[in-house]
């Protein structure tokens, strides 16, 4: 074949020998990493990352395999063009390939499984484990990511005063996103919120999955997952719902003159009838009903209910202002009309 015509009938058996062997030690291994787990949660968990490591292991190994005995072949050495002194070939540009990709599966790996159980031995807090996660998976990856530059001969050097330059003139254009990336760094470090905790952005209420560079993924019940950029966090005045009592709320505006006594008492006795059909509500403390404010020809009426969670929130308000409403019609309480409240 025009591809390989430098390489020996020999060589060829000896690449196919080898990598039949590197694919035999593969599944042995993932074969006794199987009849392995299931002991501890921490055993099963070292146990994937074994095997997730030989599996990527036998890749490179075969790639490697395959630059030894085919490396005479011209078309690996054909210079595709020249940095200073380095004439960069397809064999160079697959080196440094490689030398990124393992140090980015490694350090995965090395983090996720091997890191994890150590925080969980010693007691390591959830956030600050994986700000020392991000920091290390960075480290790595600049290190791994200027060795590969390197290799297909880019002078690191002058890289760096030219992106110098350009950053001068582009920094104007891109503030935002270099605000945003500081911003991740200082959430990292300084920690003031962390993965899993309940937020409130906006009105909207959900629990942190991810803290990168440049954005924090939040996820809420209703309206999905929410992309914050980080920059966000650190100049607006977040809610920290974590630990603190949720609440079920349910405003009511009724017309002015309304006998008011009466209102509050159909809204206690909704309240009554809603409460032992909704999982999720809270008996203690007591349900708060109260006369909170009068606007223009309209008086406002404040429900408070403690939940468990976001879910049961949603369900009882619901299911609360069905019962009012239903209420309100047989005993002939007017609402607050759109009209006079947009008066106010």
């Amino acid at each position: 074949m025009l591809f390989i015509k430098n390489v020996t009938i020999k060589e060829a058996m000896l690449f196919l020998l080898f990598a039949g062997v590197i694919l035999a030690a593969k599944w042995t291994v993932n074969l006794l990493v199987k009849k392995r787990k299931g002991k501890s949660a921490q055993n099963d968990r070292i146990m994937q990352g074994i095997s997730s490591l030989v599996n990527w292991a036998a890749f490179y190994g075969i790639i490697i395999l395959f630059l030894f005995y085919f490396s005479r072949e011209k078309w690996l050495f054909y210079t595709l063009f020249t940095a200073g002194e380095v004439d960069v070939t397809l064999y160079l540009i697959i080196v440094a390939f490689l030398t990124v990709s393992l140090a980015n599966r490694i350090v995965k790996v090395f983090t996720k499984y091997v890191l994890t159980s150590v925080y969980e031995f010693y007691g390591v807090d959830r956030g600050l484990g994986y700000s020392f996660n991000r920091m290390i998976y960075y480290t790595v990856m600049i290190a791994a990511l200027a060795i590969s530059l390197t290799t297909v001969g880019l002078d690191l050097t002058a890289a760096a005063a030219m992106l110098g330059v350009l950053g001068i003139g582009i920094g104007f254009g891109m503030r935002n996103i270099a605000g945003n990336f500081i911003s991740g760094i200082i959430i990292l470090f300084e920690r003031p919120i962390e993965i899993g905790e309940v937020i409130e952005i906006n009105n909207k209420i959900g629990k942190i999955e991810s803290i990168r560079l440049r954005s924090t993924i939040v996820r809420t019940a209703k309206e999905g997952t929410l992309i914050v950029p980080n920059q966000y966090f650190i100049e607006q005045i977040i809610k920290n719902r974590t630990g603190s009592e949720m609440l079920a709320q349910v405003l009511i505006s009724v017309a002015y003159g309304t006998d008011t006594d009466k209102v509050e008492k159909l809204l206690r006795e909704a309240v009554e009838v809603v409460m032992p059909k909704t999982e999720g509500v809270l008996t203690a403390p007591a349900p708060d009903i109260r006369f909170v404010d009068f606007r223009n020809k309209a008086m406002d009426f404040l429900i408070e209910v403690p939940v468990a969670n976001f879910e049961a929130k949603q369900k009882f308000e619901s299911r609360l202002r069905h019962v009012i409403a239903e209420k309100f019609y047989k005993n002939g309480i007017e609402l607050a009309t759109v009209q006079l409240l947009s008066n106010e």
